[in-house]
């Protein structure tokens, strides 16, 4: 095992890191921070990503991606700004989706124009009674008049209320076995407007994380997904990856956090010294390294694992949740070393402590992955009980 970055990879870090302070920082600063920010500011950031290939990171050269391994992929976006961080993850996961699983002719209207970030896309699965259980879905697709209707609501949907794609996971009832099977269908929202909007959360106040309502929307028939692919199989892949993603901007959030409160402990001085001179800071800021330390090589196992074929379930399960968990523990300690100044907002580490707690439920709330990690120790589902003989 090689645990030092190859140099492609800590050029790939250091440009990202720079194309961040350059680019995207300053709209993010010129903007509310508590407000999400405006389409048009969201399109720019994401052409800057879309010159990174970061529109398309799973995609091979060949399908219009840079081909990159997850590993890559994991060291560019850690260096990305959390709130709009999780808009670039669901935009590429609707194009990763839609490569994988779409005809020839949908990839040729929607595929483009989502990789250059002409348009935004996302994806919406969740819903106010189905988070991790996809069978409890309800939104509901029914055929009238030879036209595709689509019913339900949607919730927590990242890029909801600012997309123009949306690959809609629903049921539809088959006329032969009469029973519920899942379908994929691409919404175009200017063909097929529905409504959404934000939610006032905690954290991540400048992205983007909707509510949608579908009310007898006619979807065209040709963006009915026909692959044969299980929908839960394929949810599920995408899942581990972006497990491994979110475990890398709690990551983030924390190195910014640590990095404050080590600066702040070399300046402030209390009895005759700095801070950073006294033994139970230097301790704190011990374990907080660590952590840090332990997170990040956590999830690079999880995607380095992906990249050689490991399904990625327990790997991507542990990395989330103890990243998430741990490095929230980080920066509430990095409050803590700056004193007064670090409930400030000055400060911005309040600002990183109430975006890492948006991070607990995205792609499995903590819980959902101790199960998921249970069942690949054990062989033995937490889930759902074997049906009865």
């Amino acid at each position: 095992m090689d645990f030092q970055l190859s140099v492609e990879q800590t050029q790939m870090r250091d440009s990202t890191r720079e194309i961040v302070k350059r680019d995207i920082d300053p709209i993010l600063e010129k903007n509310d921070r508590n407000l999400a920010l405006p389409k048009a500011d969201a399109l720019r950031i994401f052409k800057t990503f879309a010159a990174q290939g970061l529109t398309a990171p799973r995609l091979p050269e060949a399908d219009g991606g840079p081909g990159l391994k997850m590993l890559d992929y994991g060291i560019t976006f850690e260096q990305l700004p959390c709130s709009v961080a999780m808009a670039i993850m669901a935009h590429e996961g609707c194009v990763t989706r839609l490569n994988a699983e779409c005809s020839a002719e949908q990839k040729r209207r929607f595929l483009p124009d989502l990789i250059a970030a002409n348009i935004i896309g996302c994806t919406g699965t969740t819903e106010p009674d189905s988070g991790s259980d996809l069978r409890a879905i309800k939104t509901r697709l029914t055929r009238r008049n030879g036209k595709l209707v689509l019913n339900g609501r949607k919730l927590w949907i990242s890029n909801a209320s600012v997309c123009d794609v949306m690959i809609v996971t629903c049921v539809e009832q088959a006329e032969a076995s009469g029973r519920a099977e899942f379908r994929k269908v691409i919404v175009d929202r200017r063909e097929s407007p529905f409504e959404a909007h934000e939610i006032d959360m905690i954290g991540l106040k400048q992205g983007y994380l909707g509510e949608v309502t579908f009310d007898d929307n006619v979807v065209a028939e040709e963006n009915l997904i026909a692959s044969t692919d299980d929908a839960t199989r394929s949810l599920s892949s995408s899942w581990n990856v972006n497990r491994a993603l979110v475990a890398l901007q709690a990551v983030n959030l924390a190195q910014r956090s640590f990095d404050a409160a080590l600066d702040y402990a070399k300046i402030r001085c209390q009895f005759g010294k700095p801070i950073a001179g006294h033994q139970l800071i230097q301790s704190t800021l011990s374990q907080m390294a660590t952590v840090i330390d332990a997170s990040r090589l956590l999830a690079y196992r999880a995607l380095d694992a992906i990249d050689h074929g490991d399904t990625g379930h327990a790997n991507s399960a542990m990395a989330k949740r103890f990243a998430q968990t741990e490095c929230g523990k980080v920066i509430w300690e990095a409050m803590n070393v700056l004193g007064s100044m670090g409930l400030s907002s000055e400060a911005k580490l309040e600002e990183h402590y109430r975006d890492i707690r948006m991070l607990a439920t995205p792609d499995g709330t903590n819980e959902i992955l101790a199960l998921i990690h249970g069942r690949e120790l054990t062989g033995l589902s937490a889930f759902r009980d074997r049906p009865r003989s």
